[in-house]
């Protein structure tokens, strides 16, 4: 659903979502949650740093994506908060070589 608020002059869209939605979110994030403490109770070696952060990385573009409506926000502001993520990301890829180079 979709609401109209006025200010001013202009029409601002504000976008509410359903209780089913969230519903479905809470399930997929608890999901995502005992993921985590799964893989954590298995040793992948090397690997379960890397396997962590994927999981840590889809919970949290998942809560953006819905919670924090980047949804239905422009595309400049979806931009830029990839563009965060992004800066995340190769800082995290910096340390894993500085890591393996020492």
């Amino acid at each position: 659903m979709k609401n109209e608020e006025t200010q001013g002059t202009e029409k601002k869209h504000v976008h509410i979502s359903s209780y089913y939605q969230l519903g479905i979110i809470l399930i997929v994030l608890l999901f995502l949650t005992f993921l985590s403490v799964f893989v954590a109770a298995i040793h992948f070696g090397a690997l379960s740093i890397v396997v962590a952060l994927l999981v840590a990385s889809i919970k949290g573009t998942t809560v953006a994506t819905y919670f924090m409506h980047l949804k239905y926000e422009k595309p400049f502001i979806r931009i830029m908060v990839g563009g965060v993520f992004f800066l995340f990301a190769l800082v995290i890829i910096i340390t894993f070589i500085d890591y393996f180079l020492r």
